[in-house]
C-alpha cells in the first residue's frame, strides 16, 4: 500500500479521495500531464493544493493513483460475471475490454502505451493488467489461471494484438466513428482470433487443448453475450 493509500483509508477520506480521483481522471484526458500544474488540479477540483499533496504526496502521485483507479476498472469490467459458463465468460471479458476503452479512451491511452514518457512505475502497473487478463483468459478457457510457457506466450500474443487493435480502433471513433465497426462486431473478431490462438496452443501443448466451439451462430456479432448496464 503507498502512502497516499494509507493516508485515505477512513470513510470520509476514502470519499475524498475517490472524487479527487474522478477530478484528475477528467482531467487528464483532455490534458497533456506536462500542461497542468497542481494550482490548475486544485482549482479544478475546488480544494487547497495542500489537500492534494496530502493525499497523493506529489502531482507524480496523484497521477499514478488515477492510473491505478482506471486499471482497476478496467480488470472489473473485463473479469467480471465469473459465475458464467467459461465459453461465456471468454466472451464477456473481451467485450468488456472493449466498453472499457471505447468510454475511456484516454485512460485506456495511458495504460496501453505507459504513460507520460514511457512511465516505467505506469509500465509496471500496464504488465500487472496484462497478466491479470491473461489469467483472466485462461481461466475461462481452461479453467485454471496458470499456463505452460508456451501457451502463455500465445495469449500474450493474442492480447498484445487486442491491444494494438484497440488502439486503432478508439482513435478511428475520434476521427470518423461512421466508418468504425461497431464493439460487439469487433469484440466478435477477436473472440473468433482468440479460437484461432486457443486452437494452435492445443496443437502445441496437449495439455492445454483447445476448449468445444460453441453452437454456430447465426452471424458474426452472435458471438457475444452483450453487456449490459450504463457505459
Amino acid at each position: 500500500m503507498n502512502n497516499s493509500q494509507q493516508r485515505g483509508k477512513t470513510g470520509r477520506s476514502q470519499v475524498r479521495r475517490a472524487e479527487l480521483i474522478a477530478t484528475g481522471r477528467k482531467l487528464f484526458a483532455d490534458t497533456p500531464y506536462d500542461a497542468l500544474s497542481m494550482d490548475d488540479i486544485a482549482q479544478h477540483a475546488g480544494v487547497a493544493k495542500g489537500l492534494i499533496y496530502y493525499y497523493f504526496t506529489s502531482k507524480r502521485g496523484y497521477y499514478l493513483a488515477i492510473v491505478e483507479d482506471s486499471v482497476a476498472e478496467l480488470v472489473a469490467r473485463a473479469g467480471g460475471d465469473s459465475d458464467l459458463p467459461d465459453a461465456e465468460r471468454v466472451h464477456r471479458t473481451v467485450e468488456g475490454y472493449l466498453h472499457y476503452a471505447e468510454h475511456h479512451r484516454a485512460a485506456y491511452r495511458t495504460i496501453v502505451t505507459g504513460g507520460v514518457g514511457s512511465d516505467a512505475e505506469v509500465l509496471a502497473i500496464r504488465d500487472a493488467v496484462r497478466e491479470e487478463l491473461v489469467a483472466t483468459i485462461a481461466e475461462g478457457a481452461y479453467g485454471r489461471r496458470t499456463l505452460p510457457v508456451i501457451a502463455r506466450l500465445a495469449l500474450v500474443g493474442w492480447l498484445s494484438a487486442v491491444e494494438g487493435t484497440t488502439l486503432e480502433w478508439i482513435g478511428g471513433l475520434a476521427r470518423d466513428p461512421a466508418a468504425q465497426p461497431g464493439r460487439t462486431e469487433l469484440a466478435a473478431l477477436l473472440v473468433r482470433q482468440l479460437r484461432a490462438t486457443l486452437t494452435v496452443i492445443g496443437e502445441f501443448v496437449p495439455e492445454c487443448p483447445a476448449p468445444p466451439a460453441p453452437p454456430e451462430p447465426a452471424g458474426p456479432q452472435a458471438d457475444l453475450v452483450p453487456v449490459t448496464g450504463s457505459p
